[in-house]
């Protein structure tokens, strides 16, 4: 019977796997790559000619995707993975569509990653006067009457 820790478990290795085996196939030309519409083509000509961006991309995408498959900080790795996937779909939302499912389907497995771990994203929705309130919330008094 699948439990619900199984399922996140499932879910996290396979995204864990999607980040370790697509940077060291692209790199290692291990499969052929995709032809890609002329201003994706572009881009990704721009990264690779840099000699920079793809090495740091491929960098954090394999440690964060190793974090995932050994479940070791994962909240972490999820965070380092957060804007690499917000890149990933606007590259294909803009620039190569053929692969949006492809990256709709990497965005759900964050989120629903994120879902699970909610509690360890919990500080980041506080409010920075630390006074235990969610953001969004009204102070039950005015800022300016609370001790600081």
């Amino acid at each position: 019977m699948m439990t619900s820790r199984n399922v996140t478990v499932a879910l996290r290795c396979i995204l864990g796997l999607m980040f370790v085996a697509g940077p060291l196939w692209t790199a290692f030309h291990a499969v052929p790559e995709p032809g890609l519409p002329p201003g994706a083509a572009a881009l990704v000509g721009a990264f690779a000619s840099s000699g920079y961006m793809l090495p740091l991309l491929w960098t954090t995408e394999i440690a964060a995707g190793v974090l995932l498959l050994l479940g070791i900080a994962v909240p972490f790795a999820l965070v380092l993975l957060a804007p690499v996937i917000v890149n990933i779909l606007g590259f294909h939302l803009v620039l190569a569509p053929n692969g949006l499912p492809a990256a709709l389907a990497i965005g759900a497995l964050e989120l629903a990653l994120a879902w699970q771990h909610r509690d360890a994203f919990a500080r980041l929705f506080v409010s920075p006067a630390g006074d235990g309130r969610r953001a969004g919330e009204a102070r039950s008094t005015p800022a300016w009457e609370i001790p600081s």
